[in-house]
């Protein structure tokens, strides 16, 4: 199955977001402050983002 992800870094503000779908969801908190996961209504992770990388 061929996927498009999307990858975007702002090297000024130190910031990666990765995007495995394009759904609608939401960024949520994880264990890692520097981390966060984007998951769509269902709970699915559809993309992650990461500060300071």
């Amino acid at each position: 199955m061929d996927r498009e992800i999307k990858i975007y870094f702002d090297k000024e503000s130190d910031y990666l977001e990765v995007l495995f779908e394009r759904k609608e969801g939401i960024f949520k908190e994880t264990e890692n402050d520097a981390v966060m996961e984007k998951v769509d209504t269902l709970g699915n992770v559809i993309g992650f983002s990461i500060l300071q990388v």
